[in-house]
C-alpha cells in the first residue's frame, strides 16, 4: 500500500495526494464516463494496468471516499464500483486540467522530445 500523508501544506497538495499517480485520474474519467463499471470492464478499460495496480488504486480511491464499492450477494459474486459525491466533485475541479491539457500537450509532448 502506497504511504499516504496526514498533512498538507495547501488545498492542492491534498488533491494530487488523492489523484495522484497514473491510473487514478483514468480511473476517474472511466467512472464518469461509464457509471458503475464492474472491475473486469475497468481492467478491460484501463489498458496496461495489472490487476494488483487496479485493486490497490480503486482501495485507496474508496479509503479517501471518491469511489464507492458495492458488492451483491450473488452467485459468483458481482462487485461495482462508480463515484461518490465527492468523486464527482473531485471530476469537475479536474476539467479545467483536462482543457488545459487539451490546448497545451502538443507543445509538452514537442519540448520533451526536444523540438521546441
Amino acid at each position: 500500500m502506497t504511504v499516504r500523508k496526514s498533512t498538507y501544506e495547501c488545498g492542492l497538495d491534498a488533491a494530487v495526494d488523492v489523484v495522484g499517480g497514473k491510473w487514478k485520474a483514468l480511473i476517474l474519467w472511466e467512472l464518469h464516463t461509464h457509471g458503475a463499471v464492474r472491475f473486469g470492464g475497468m481492467r478491460r478499460a484501463l489498458t496496461g494496468i495489472s490487476e494488483k495496480v487496479l485493486i490497490q488504486q480503486l482501495r485507496e480511491l474508496e479509503s479517501d471516499g471518491i469511489v464507492h464499492r458495492e458488492v451483491y450477494a450473488e452467485v459468483p459474486p458481482r462487485v461495482e464500483y462508480s463515484l461518490t459525491p465527492l468523486g464527482e466533485a473531485l471530476n469537475k475541479a479536474l476539467e479545467p486540467l483536462g482543457e488545459w491539457s487539451k490546448t497545451y500537450m502538443d507543445e509538452v509532448v514537442a519540448r520533451r522530445a526536444g523540438v521546441a
